[in-house]
């Protein structure tokens, strides 16, 4: 897999990342396992960029994400997070000012 830098001194990343989107509820019901294995298949195939936003599933994502990077080594793989939308419980989108942007970015994924 063909890596690129990410700025001037950022991380190699593979030139392909894998949107996570989806595995969460954002199209449509998922399913758990198979969304693991695609991280997975994604992973052995030299993809090392996962992409998610911490309201994709009200944190669902992140969830998942950490659940199938758990075997794996945390070092090898880089996570792409957008933040600042915000979901209410009935899929609307709710404030989006930037109060809420600027508490996002104290509880960056672990």
């Amino acid at each position: 897999m063909e890596l690129r830098q990410l700025g001037a001194g950022g991380p190699r990343v593979s030139v392909l990342g894998l949107g996570c989107m989806g595995m969460s509820g954002m199209y449509g019901a998922s399913d758990r396992a198979q969304c693991i294995a695609t991280i997975h298949g994604a992973l052995d195939a030299g993809i090392d960029l996962l992409d998610t936003g911490d309201f994709y599933g009200m944190g669902h994502n992140e969830l998942l994400i950490h659940e199938a990077l758990r075997e794996r080594p945390r070092d090898e793989v880089s996570i792409s997070v957008k933040f600042g939308a915000l979901r209410d419980p009935a899929g609307g989108w709710g404030d989006t000012t930037p109060g809420p942007r600027r508490s996002r970015t104290s509880s960056p994924i672990r």
